[in-house]
């Protein structure tokens, strides 16, 4: 060959690409050899094209999977503070007033000196810090004419608000300012809204509640503001400063009142301890979660800390003279909860990754097995002709370099393109470990074919394969005793690996059962008519049984495959059916229209309701919190009750699988003594406190009425009241209970069924009575599950794994044609005997898919069964609340409808694939060996 040259005497001159000796011919011209990798190339143009493609897709997913993970993880940490909003995602610095005059000046020093100290990773969001001093206490107010929903006062708060003119527009008068003589009312400005809703006009004093010393406090209204958003973030947290906020007594019932705070001047700073019996000052420092990096956490967690309770917090102390300074935040507890879903969903999230990397190790060895194989003459003919093995190889692989390196280039640069992320170290090593697998997979088979031949090894396959089987225990006891997702450990390559290990160790035992298999399938195919069974399944016994090691990998391929994806699509549809059950259990069923405060869903509602297309079952239900029976253990007890129809109850607490019972037990005697005692189920709590062999006892609820109650049975939950257990007692609708008066007016619709829900809003619209327009909520467990899955974290892990289900199915693919590709020659040489023989063109197609039949019935059932004893063995111990949501309880049960979908897709494209071979390639082969003859 080119580039090799030898010399007198066996000695040998291997020359360096494209630089050999000069070579005189007779006539006088000066030759040159030809360079190695341009005559390599040149002849097989159609191969180095395939293995840069191949080298190309396997880099290009390499390079983009760190990079996917980096984004998913970047994005689920920003939407989740986010979501938090910024009081939460917020530090909030405290400090009562100094002794001596307070002034704004001093307020700015001291945000300047915090946000100073802020280090450069965390970042003060766009909006800017909020800062200023505010009453302690708001007080009442004694005008005669304001609002008072139920008699009481409403209370107002006094706050001095840096930058507050630029989130507000005057409306009326003039903004608060200029000092005021003693004794005088302190000016301020009210909210537009909450004048109204007060009756405040400007220029009207509020006569506030006396000090303790007897001493008038009075305010006066100078202006009025409207913001410019009641969502803007500079609001957050501030008391009602936008609208007046309705509150509560603590009295029984509570009684509504007021609640509104106004904004002074910077020269009425001293005003402020006063009114509100102390002030304090406040700055409040939002984060800013858009540049947010998860690999950044760490070193933000520390800054907060430090700023938190650390030497910061020390430091800032001294810096400002305030030795009650404290900084406070819900920051620290959310990173921490942040990075412990995103450890939580690392491991699953892993598996489908690791399941295409094991494909695609199979796929290079394959295509290095096939090409040393195509190439084996080629290989000893330079060995034999004085080339060492160390020079071949080393020729090799600059004949590889040549395709895979720009090819690995390339994708690397797209996947950065496409996915844009500050983070380079997972991309390159990823993208160098790929392209080194894709350049030396041949180099290496070739080391091996040009090495010399040892005596076969029985042993130590035997000790490789029962190290696998070892390994494949140790991961599932693992994982079973510690889960798939331990809690802040972050993902465990053994434990990430169990589903891999199992899929390697069936394959192996399968490689090892499927000569025996197909050998008897074989000798009973001989015993009957027809030359093509026996024929294609001896091909495939003897193939299988040969000594080649490659000849296992296309299975161990599939069954990765099929592994990979079934485990994942089973977890996934776990999570799903999951979601919906916890959007069940949220909602109370499909479907729960709620009625405002004190009033009642009309009939004509509920009927519009239930006559929806969809609706299944539906109920109303009328509670109530604030009842009480009375002869438990403890006299009396507070209870929820709640009354409905029960067979259609008991059909919804079936959906929502919340307090199933049997609804014959609420029926009624039949005895018609009016001292009867209604049947009813108790609540677990209850249940302990009146046992059901127990005395009846006697429900009184707040709207008035009374009634006898005996408990039947005990319910861990029920659909209308979130929770489990409970002090809940529920009765049936209708004459039983119509000594309790306010039952006939339902506050509560539930219903069963896929709904529409805009059709179903616009009949709660249509039938809202007069004055209570927008007042009724509806609420569905679509939109809810919908919620729980619009996490960036739980659709990253979707994506990812449906993403990783193609690229090993495509890798699968590819292991089975680079197989058929390998035994073409030989099987090409047997189609064409048998065809002077007499044999059919139809007929070598059936030959062909009969040789390849067995290794995918194998990989079709094998990996079904290898696949759902994953789930039965790993599925116990994998937790799936990060990926629904909400908390659920851990386990996943095996399901036959993903394992069958995968296993038999992918048995599908596999016969497709051989279909496509035999007819492209099978006739061109065939007519060459008749052309050629035989050589072998």
């Amino acid at each position: 060959m080119t580039g090799l040259q030898t010399r007198p005497g066996g000695g040998r001159n291997e020359e360096s690409t494209g630089s050999g000796a000069a070579a005189v011919r007779a006539d006088g011209v000066t030759t040159r050899p030809a360079p190695w990798v341009r005559t390599r190339l040149r002849s097989a143009p159609l191969s180095a094209l395939l293995a840069a493609a191949l080298a190309f897709t396997a880099v290009f997913l390499a390079a983009a999977l760190p990079r996917a993970l980096d984004r998913g993880a970047d994005g689920a940490l920003r939407s989740y503070l986010h979501e938090r909003g910024p009081g939460p995602t917020s530090l909030l610095a405290t400090s009562y007033q100094r002794s001596g005059p307070p002034t704004a000046e001093a307020l700015d020093a001291t945000l300047a000196d915090i946000t100073a100290r802020t280090g450069p990773v965390f970042n003060v969001a766009p909006t800017g810090p909020v800062h200023g001093s505010q009453g302690v206490k708001p007080r009442a107010l004694e005008n005669p004419g304001l609002a008072r929903p139920e008699g009481i006062p409403p209370v107002l708060g006094l706050l001095h608000l840096r930058r507050a003119e630029e989130h507000v527009r005057l409306v009326e008068g003039r903004w608060p300012g200029g000092r005021t003589p003693e004794g005088a009312p302190v000016p301020v400005a009210l909210s537009q809204q909450a004048a109204g809703t007060l009756g405040v006009r400007v220029g009207m004093v509020l006569e506030g509640s006396p000090d303790l010393s007897g001493n008038p406090l009075r305010a006066e209204v100078v202006g009025l503001y409207a913001a410019h958003s009641e969502d803007d973030p500079f609001w957050t947290e501030l008391p009602c400063l936008t609208h007046a906020c309705a509150n509560y007594t603590n009295t029984a019932p509570p009684r509504q009142y007021w609640v509104t705070a106004a904004l002074v001047g910077p020269d009425a700073l001293d005003r402020l301890a006063p009114w509100g019996q102390g002030a304090q000052d406040f700055w409040r420092l939002p984060l800013d979660t858009g540049p947010l990096r998860a690999d950044r956490l760490p070193a933000l967690r520390r800054e907060v800390a430090s700023l938190v309770a650390g030497p910061v917090a020390s430091e800032l102390i001294r810096v400002t003279g305030r030795p009650d300074l404290r900084v406070t935040s819900r920051l620290p507890q959310l990173f921490a909860e942040a990075q412990a879903r995103q450890q939580a969903a690392a491991p699953l999230a892993a598996v489908g990754p690791v399941g295409v990397a094991g494909v695609a190790v199979v796929v290079f060895c394959l295509a290095g097995a096939l090409t040393a194989d195509r190439r084996r003459a080629e290989l000893q003919l330079l060995l034999a002709r004085g080339g060492s093995p160390a020079g071949i190889v080393g020729r090799l692989l600059g004949e590889g370099a040549v395709t895979v390196l720009p090819a690995a280039a390339a994708a690397t640069a797209l996947a950065v393109a496409l996915l844009p992320t500050p983070r380079w170290s997972g991309t390159l090593l990823a993208a160098v470990a790929v392209a080194l697998l894709a350049l030396l997979a041949f180099p290496v088979r070739a080391a091996v074919l040009l090495s010399p031949r040892r005596g076969p090894a029985p042993r130590r396959r035997l000790v490789a394969e029962l190290l696998v089987f070892a390994a494949t225990a140790a991961a599932v006891f693992e994982v079973r005793r510690h889960g798939v997702a331990p809690a802040g450990q972050g993902p465990d390559p053994l434990l990430v690996a169990a589903p891999l290990l199992l899929a390697l160790s069936g394959g192996l035992l399968l490689a090892r059962l499927q000569p025996y298999a197909v050998g008897l399938a074989a000798r009973a195919a001989g015993r009957r008519r027809g030359l093509i069974g026996f024929v294609g399944l001896a091909r495939a016994a003897r193939g299988t049984a040969g000594a080649a090691r490659p000849s296992a990998l296309p299975l161990v391929a599939l069954l990765l495959a099929v592994i990979t994806g079934s485990f994942g699509a089973t977890v996934l549809g776990a999570v799903d059916t999951a979601r919906i059950r916890v959007a069940r259990q949220t909602v109370g069923g499909d479907v729960q229209i709620t009625a405002p405060q004190n009033s009642s869903v009309p009939e004509a509602m509920a009927r519009a309701a239930a006559a929806l297309p969809g609706v299944r079952t539906s109920v109303s239900v009328w509670s109530d919190d604030q009842a009480f029976v009375f002869g438990t253990a403890e006299g009396s007890t507070q209870v929820t009750v709640i009354v409905a129809e029960p067979v259609a109850y008991a059909e919804l607490a079936r959906t929502a699988g919340r307090g199933r019972f049997d609804p014959a037990l609420l029926t009624p005697g039949t005895t018609g003594s009016p001292d009867a005692p209604v049947p009813a189920l108790f609540g677990g709590s209850l249940a302990r406190m009146a046992p059901l062999d127990g005395q009846p006892l006697l429900l009184r609820p707040d709207g008035g009425g009374e009634v006898k109650v005996k408990g039947v049975a005990v319910v861990d939950a029920t659909p209308a009241r979130p929770g489990t257990g409970g002090a809940v007692v529920v009765l049936p609708a209708g004459p039983a209970t119509a000594a309790l008066p306010r039952t006939a007016r339902p506050e509560r619709w539930f219903a069963t069924g896929a709904v529409d829900e805009g059709r179903l809003r616009e009949i709660v619209r249509a039938a809202e009575p007069a004055g209570q327009a927008g007042k009724f909520q509806v609420a569905t467990s679509t939109r809810v599950a919908a919620e729980l899955a619009a996490d960036p974290l739980q659709r990253s892990a979707g994506r990812l794994f449906w993403a990783s289900l193609a690229g090993a199915a495509g890798f699968a693919l590819l292991a089975v044609l680079l197989t058929l590709v390998r035994a073409a020659p030989e099987r090409a040489a047997v189609l064409a005997r048998l065809r002077t023989m007499g044999l059919r063109p139809r007929q070598g197609v059936q030959l062909v898919l009969v040789e390849a039949l067995p290794q995918a019935v194998a990989a079709t059932l094998g990996g079904a069964a290898v696949a759902a004893a994953a789930v039965a063995l790993l599925g116990p111990a994998v937790d799936l609340s990060t990926l629904v949501g909400s908390t659920v309880p851990t386990g996943v049960r095996a399901a036959a409808g993903p394992v069958l979908t995968q296993a038999l897709g992918l048995a599908g494209l596999v016969a497709v694939a051989v279909c496509a071979e035999a007819a492209v390639s099978g006739r061109r082969q065939i007519t060459t060996e008749l052309r050629a003859g035989d050589q072998r």
